[in-house]
């Protein structure tokens, strides 16, 4: 696979060879069209620690109609078009979009701490999903995919709900929370790929 083949732990890497050229022409540059720190990390976590950063502008608008898979392929599949102005065709370029829905409900970041407020007493108490489309390109080869996780919340009050929100955490994230910080506390299971919550099903991307 793209990923995969570009991946070699530091510590594992064979001595480079002056005289042969395989290595080099076969290992794309991979690009992360993406500003998340969270993405930069579970990149690094799986072994790529060689990769630029380079953030497109895109409206992160799609279709009615779609369902929350189709919804995350569509806005990853543009990030990655416009991701391409900025890299050369033999650059391996990943985008992705991960968004929380409630009852197909989109809950996006929140607009301030009334609104995280609003989302998090919605998502308490009560499961929801958490899909995340990935697309990796290089050049005119394509490959979009999704994954999708279910994530059940246990009931919490407004106190303590109020008290996570002064952290400051749930500001620039969709659905008003981190689960890979004090965000999970507020998580009691599970269901799919952890780090799909996180921004980056790392199992699919490989």
């Amino acid at each position: 696979r793209w990923i995969r083949h570009n991946a070699v732990p530091a510590d594992s890497a064979p001595p480079a060879n002056k005289n042969d050229k395989r290595n080099e022409n076969n290992m794309a540059k991979i690009v992360l069209a993406s500003g998340s720190p969270r993405r930069q990390e579970l990149l690094q976590r799986i072994g790529i620690t060689d990769f630029d950063i380079r953030v497109p502008q895109t409206e992160e608008t799609y279709p009615a109609g779609l369902s929350p898979r189709e919804t995350v392929e569509y806005i990853s599949r543009e990030k990655s078009d416009a991701a391409a102005a900025l890299c050369t065709p033999e650059e391996l370029i990943i985008t992705a979009d991960t968004m929380v829905f409630l009852d197909d409900a989109r809950l996006g970041k929140p607009a301030d701490e009334a609104d995280a407020l609003r989302m998090l007493t919605a998502l308490q108490g009560r499961s929801h999903t958490v899909c995340t489309g990935v697309t990796v390109r290089r050049g005119n080869e394509i490959l979009t995919e999704s994954e999708t996780t279910r994530v059940y919340f246990r009931p919490a009050d407004q106190a303590e709900l109020l008290s996570y929100i002064a952290t400051g955490e749930p500001m620039d994230k969709a659905g008003a929370y981190g689960v890979q910080g004090l965000g999970a506390l507020l998580v009691e299971r599970l269901d799919g790929d952890f780090f799909n919550v996180m921004g980056l099903p790392v199992l699919r991307l490989s």
